[in-house]
């Protein structure tokens, strides 16, 4: 088959739907090897992650005239220009890996997209205004042109028939995995390196979200500032800070806890498995996730979770991680105590073997089967 993708966030964006894009692809080229693909992107950024694509004899990059690189035009190239490039009419399929769709796709083309969240219909506080309307009217559109959607989880399915009432049967739940880096086991070296560069404790709970409202992170501050001083061990926060920022930054200087949290915005791509490792507990107490590729990264990563209840965290993290309502501050508190208290080695054990189910191998034969459906 020739399968076409959206490759602007497979170069583009470094993390959530870039690193989907790339799971998808990477997948795809490991295990099914025998099909032609197609990245149709406006740019590209070439790094360790992205390289590999450049040569690949599967791979065709397809890219807009270089006279009409302004954005303006490049985000019509994306959603219409684009059925005009001469190799689109050799596609047997079209795939928009994040929740879009070209117009004018022609007839003779499969078209697929990927949904993984309707968190803008649900909680359009935590979004703009004008930003709503966009995502709503992309999301409508591409749902209603696809042939077939790949949802994430099954939340994101049960979303799809609940807020825009798609037909069960045109969906299909398709699970993405972490990259492989996290099952491998860092060496000391590469442990103390990354804990002398970030100045790291010997012990810390690890939280990796970008710092915002819906990830709930003054919730988890505010949990921290619960537990009896004795007992509590610093909490490192890895993630992009929001203006939201502020906000949690505040409560933790009234609070006393300046030396009991740890904020880096940016870490390398390569350094955190090293620093989930180091982790004795991960906690995420998001308030609503399409998915959640952090928890699968701390279960391949061996350190037990604590995550909310709802949504799609059971899915993620599997029914052997701790679930707390995340708005509960007590009860995630006291989860967190158990936590660091009690040993974990088997709740560990029955998440690792939880995150098997979202190897590339599993999801190269779950798309392909939907595309060949």
């Amino acid at each position: 088959m020739n399968v076409g993708f959206d490759a602007k966030r497979l170069f583009l964006n470094n993390t959530g739907l870039g690193n989907y894009s790339r799971y998808v692809v990477n997948a795809l080229l490991q295990y099914k090897s025998n099909d032609h693909y197609f990245l149709f992107t406006p740019k590209i950024n070439i790094n360790n992650r992205t390289e590999h694509y450049l040569d690949h004899p599967a791979i065709n990059i397809i890219q807009p005239n270089k006279l009409i690189q302004l954005p303006i035009i490049n985000a019509w190239w994306r959603s219409a220009g684009i059925v005009h490039h001469s190799s689109f009419k050799n596609l047997d399929i079209y795939h928009g890996l994040s929740h879009e769709l070209p117009v004018n796709i022609p007839s003779h083309i499969k078209k697929f997209v990927t949904i993984h969240d309707l968190i803008f219909y649900r909680y359009p506080e935590f979004y703009q205004p004008i930003d709503v309307f966009i995502y709503k009217q992309k999301l409508k559109s591409a749902c209603q042109r696809a042939d077939k959607i790949m949802a994430i989880s099954e939340q994101t399915a049960s979303d799809l028939v609940s807020f825009l009432n798609i037909p069960a049967n045109k969906i299909k739940v398709v699970y993405q995995g972490c990259h492989d880096q996290f099952r491998k086991i860092t060496t000391n070296e590469e442990r103390n390196s990354i804990k002398a560069k970030y100045r790291l404790p010997e012990k810390f709970l690890l939280n990796v979200s970008t710092v915002e409202e819906r990830k709930n992170t003054l919730g988890l501050v505010k949990a921290l500032a619960r537990i009896p001083a004795s007992q509590r061990i610093p909490l490192l926060i890895v993630g992009r800070h929001t203006k939201y920022f502020k906000k949690v930054n505040a409560y933790i200087q009234s609070s006393g806890l300046t030396n009991d949290v740890i904020f880096i915005d940016k870490v390398g791509f390569s350094e955190l498995p090293a620093i989930y490792q180091m982790a004795s507990a991960f906690i995420y107490p998001s308030i609503f996730e399409g998915f959640g590729i952090p928890l699968l990264e701390a279960a391949e990563s061996s350190i037990p979770i604590i995550t909310s209840t709802g949504s799609c965290f059971k899915e993620a993290a599997g029914k052997d991680a701790v679930f707390v309502d995340p708005l509960n501050i007590n009860d995630l508190a006291s989860a967190i105590i158990d936590m660091v208290i009690n040993d974990q080695s088997e709740r560990i054990r029955k998440q690792k073997e939880h995150a098997r189910k979202f190897w590339p191998e599993h999801s190269a034969n779950d798309i392909t089967t939907f595309y060949q459906s």
